[in-house]
């Protein structure tokens, strides 16, 4: 099994549920993670990603890590002085128009969203809402764009596009896609060589579908010319994701794989949760299990089954830990002072 990786969290794409496959997996082999500075959930993001911004990174005696994982937006050559030249780089992608409909309501509060009332509002005249100097411009065009280190506001050239779409292929040695979730962890599992345990998990970090909104077609089309530079991300990557199925897996064996894996996820759910699913935040009993609420987004969390043994039970709680109180328990244990 691979145990250096480097995952770039892109935001609103699953990426919480990826994370806590890469917590257990970490925790369960003892693994170390490249941890922002004092804990922390980003990597001083949005800033471009800095070797300086990891707990335990000197330039002195500079430390490998196995796992680097938390949000930051990527600069390769800063990544390569914390991780191991072997590790495996991956990253996920989300259609455009649903991660912009995601990030209007979870950003609610940033300067380029907050004065219009409604997203067909903001689409109306992006301009009189967008400003290209402010600091949290990125949640509102190109999230994705920025992520992966690019300009959100540059130019759509096809030559700037292909230029992008190379610099991604030579860094990353998988994208994934949101849309396809179960596919996406059949090949993260054969590319890591882990088995299949290692990538079932429970969706984390989702909206309550009453705080979803339906969008138009008119609606559609604003938000891929509004993105212009995501939409040619995730349509290359989109293609590229099943044409490595049919080289590597193809479609028969594909499908038997993700069945097991649903097979297997519904088999825990049975075991873990109770009443099989996930439910509104009011309803999560155990407070340390309640993941954050933010913008006008409801993110639903689990409740674990009463009665179950030591083992299982620790089993079932990694896998609908919230990724804040996760993340935080695994800073602790792996910074916990060392008494002489």
């Amino acid at each position: 099994p691979k145990t250096d990786i480097v995952f770039l969290k892109v935001h609103k794409s699953a990426s919480s549920t990826v994370m806590n496959i890469l917590f257990r997996f970490g925790e369960m082999h003892n693994l170390t993670f490249a941890f922002p500075i004092g804990g922390g959930n980003q990597l001083f993001y949005p800033h471009h990603f800095l070797a300086k911004f990891v707990q335990g990174f000197s330039t002195r005696s500079p430390r490998r890590f196995n796992i680097l994982c938390h949000h930051m937006r990527f600069l390769q050559p800063e990544v390569q002085k914390v991780v191991s030249s072997s590790a495996v780089y991956f990253s996920i992608l989300r259609n455009p128009v649903q991660l912009m409909e995601s990030s209007f309501s979870y950003y609610r509060g940033t300067s380029a969203f907050s004065r219009a009332r409604s997203l067909e509002e903001f689409l109306s005249q992006p301009y009189l809402y967008y400003n290209p100097t402010d600091s949290n411009r990125h949640y509102a065009r190109n999230l994705m764009t920025f992520d992966f280190g690019f300009n959100p506001d540059g130019e759509v050239s096809a030559e700037r596009v292909q230029l992008m779409l190379k610099a991604i292929e030579a860094s990353f040695d998988l994208l994934l896609i949101s849309e396809y979730f179960d596919e996406s962890m059949v090949l993260l599992k054969e590319m890591l060589c882990w088995d299949l345990d290692s990538v079932v998990s429970f969706p984390l970090n989702i909206r309550d579908s009453s705080t979803k909104s339906r969008l138009s077609d008119t609606i559609v089309e604003k938000i891929k010319e509004w993105n212009r530079l995501d939409w040619e991300i995730y349509t290359h990557f989109n293609r590229t994701f099943w044409e490595r199925i049919d080289r590597d897996i193809g479609r028969e064996r594909m499908r038997r794989e993700v069945q097991a894996l649903r097979e297997r996820q519904e088999e825990l759910a049975r075991t873990c949760l109770q009443g099989m699913g996930s439910v509104a935040p009011k309803d999560i009993k155990d407070s340390s299990l309640r993941p954050l609420q933010h913008g006008s987004a409801k993110i639903l969390g689990y409740n674990l089954k009463q009665g179950l043994d030591k083992e299982t039970e620790s089993m079932c709680r990694r896998l609908v830990t919230p990724e804040l109180q996760y993340s935080s328990a695994l800073y602790k244990k792996q910074f916990a002072q060392k008494h002489p």
